[in-house]
């Protein structure tokens, strides 16, 4: 059918769309049937993140440029994020200290929403109100006061790491704590991770996580 070929879902970051391009004939069809189906909401995506989710195999980069442009000026979308769906299918991330890892260099801000599919480190605090969601593991070099969860896909060996660990709520894997009430926080780098069936939190010591 033609409606399982591209698939949009909507949420508070933006627009996921997923393409199956195994069910066109070529770049072209698939344009095609994409921009027909974005026209039935084009006011609605003006200013929105969009991801697209696709074998970006299929697709060479004059093509992707030429998608980004009719994104950008078509339907103004204000940023295109590409993910293979062959690195994304219902399989556990497994790296720890190696794999896929995205950088931030900013602070993460009140109400802000980080999530990928790989390591996380942010170059900056994460404040409260905001929330990380990462498949690997999480490491902030500042302070770290958000919502965050580390392996999101069921990786029970990621690691949340922070230079003032203080978050109101933190997962790894399936099991979360919350912060303890009126607890003074130490001033240096720990370790969150599982231990058992509950997630300890230790000092951060290089001869430990090398």
């Amino acid at each position: 059918m033609d409606e399982d070929k591209i698939v949009l879902k909507g949420n508070k970051d933006g627009l996921n769309v997923l393409i199956d391009m195994n069910a066109f004939k070529d770049f072209s069809d698939m344009l095609e049937k994409l921009e027909q189906k974005l026209s039935r909401g084009k006011r609605f995506y003006k200013g929105c993140t969009l991801k697209i989710t696709t074998q970006l195999k299929f697709i060479s980069e004059r093509e992707l440029r030429k998608l980004k442009d009719i994104l950008f000026e078509e339907f103004l979308i204000k940023d295109c994020i590409f993910q293979d769906i062959e690195e994304n299918e219902s399989r556990i991330f497994t790296g720890v200290y190696e794999g896929r890892t995205k950088f931030f260099r900013k602070t993460v801000r009140s109400g802000q929403v980080i999530n990928y599919t790989g390591n996380i480190v942010i170059i900056g605090d994460v404040n409260p109100g905001s929330e990380i969601f990462a498949a690997g593991n999480i490491i902030v070099l500042g302070s770290l006061k958000g919502d965050v969860h580390a392996g999101v896909n069921g990786n029970d060996k990621s690691i949340i790491a922070a230079f003032r660990l203080e978050p109101k709520v933190l997962q790894i894997a399936n099991i979360m704590t919350r912060a303890p009430e009126n607890d003074e926080e130490p001033d240096y780098p720990e370790v969150a991770k599982i231990k058992g069936n509950t997630i300890i939190v230790e000092p951060y010591s290089p001869n430990k996580f090398i």
